[in-house]
């Protein structure tokens, strides 16, 4: 009976110290929101390429701890359900078992499975995206001001094709890649869904034609353009 009493504690203790573990995943979300945020801010100011390089060498950090976490977890996880097919009177070393598990996990391992995390790919995406809206290309450097940037700026379209005004809250289809003022597409997609229909991208000449609002993500790099090509504006004024 104290073998099984043992063996009840000791799992009992592991799977609530997973709950802890998983928090963890949210504060290294958080991380890498902010990594991504002060790595466009550095290139909205004009900084020098390395200083917004270096940013990526941070969010690979960010990455390479989120998967060390995620194979942990699972690696506990298994170890659990390995336990609970185990006669109750056996009281296995649960953190051997978990130690031996989370290493197989790590032997498959590869630096280039690290830029496959979502978080990752939306950096660079991002960033891309910010370099596009703000005619910056790979040769150039970041030594270009606020005026001289929205020299390119003024030929991007910042208008909502549905309300035909300058956006302020950009977000984009992820599925065709166009963007909308956030309440106005949403608006639109539910007064659609209300009345059992589909709703079509509004821009012209798309062909998507079920648009849900589980496909918008915000599109921080064409706001940040946005911004500046309001500063800008406001400045010759």
């Amino acid at each position: 009976m104290a073998a099984h009493g043992a063996s009840l504690l000791s799992t009992s203790i592991v799977e609530n110290s997973l709950s802890s573990l998983k928090n963890c995943q949210a504060y290294i979300d958080t991380g890498m929101d902010i990594a991504t945020g002060v790595a466009l801010d550095l290139l909205q100011t004009g900084c020098e390429a390395a200083e917004v390089d270096g940013m990526e060498s941070v969010m690979l950090e960010y990455a390479t701890l989120n998967r060390d976490l995620n194979q942990y977890i699972s690696a506990v996880e298994e170890t659990l359900r390995k336990v609970k097919r185990h006669p109750p009177e056996e009281v296995p070393d649960l953190r051997q078992l978990v130690q031996t598990t989370y290493e197989a996990h790590q032997k498959k391992n590869t630096d280039e499975a690290l830029r496959n995390n979502d978080k990752f790919i939306q950096f660079e995406d991002q960033l891309r995206d910010l370099k596009k809206q703000m005619g910056i290309t790979q040769e150039e450097t970041f030594e270009d001001d606020d005026e001289e940037i929205a020299v390119t700026q003024s030929f991007a379209n910042f208008t909502c094709p549905i309300t035909q005004m300058e956006m302020e809250n950009p977000v984009k289809n992820k599925v065709c890649g166009h963007t909308y003022e956030k309440d106005a597409i949403v608006r639109m997609i539910e007064s659609r869904h209300k009345n059992s229909k589909k709703a079509r991208c509004p821009k012209i000449g798309c062909a998507m034609s079920d648009l849900q609002i589980s496909d918008l993500v915000p599109d921080s790099a064409l706001r940040r353009a946005i911004e500046i090509h309001k500063r800008q504006r406001q400045s010759q004024h």
